[in-house]
Parts: structure tokens; sequence; C-alpha cells
């Protein structure tokens, strides 16, 4: 399962752990999507989505049917 939210696309990132001697190892940034039930206010039924923090904000802000619709639009089943 890919640590990748559906709605904003947000994925892992990739850089360095630079250590006090300037040692460079490569490390990764996992986001920390989770398995949200949202419900839609013109659907009335549950959906789960794998989201993150910032697209909890993002459906605070727009809605939930609006995200849905654009998830439609891109093509993704929701």
């Amino acid at each position: 399962m890919a640590k990748v939210c559906q709605v904003t696309g947000k994925g892992v990132l990739t850089g360095n752990n630079v250590s006090h001697a300037n040692n460079k190892t490569r490390r990764r940034w996992l986001p920390k999507p989770a398995r949200a039930p949202l419900l839609g206010r013109f659907g009335n039924r549950w959906v789960k989505l794998k989201v993150s923090t910032n697209a909890l904000r993002t459906i605070d802000k727009n809605g939930i049917d609006a995200v849905l619709a654009d998830l439609r639009a891109r093509g993704e089943k929701v």
C-alpha cells in the first residue's frame, strides 16, 4: 500500500541526514496518510479516503463534495 494521499497527492520525500562532521546518509520523510471515513452531504454515504492531515484541512475549507467532485474529474474511483 503506497503512502500517498488521495486528495493532495503528497508522497515520500527524500534527502540527507547531515551529521556534525558533515557526513551524509540518505533518508526518507514519510507522510502519515490515514484512512478517514467522511460523510458526503449530497451522496449521503460514507466514503473512506486515504488522506493526510493537510488534505483534511483542504476538505474542511472546500467541503467534501467539492473534493469528491475533483477526485472524480481526475478519474479516481471514489
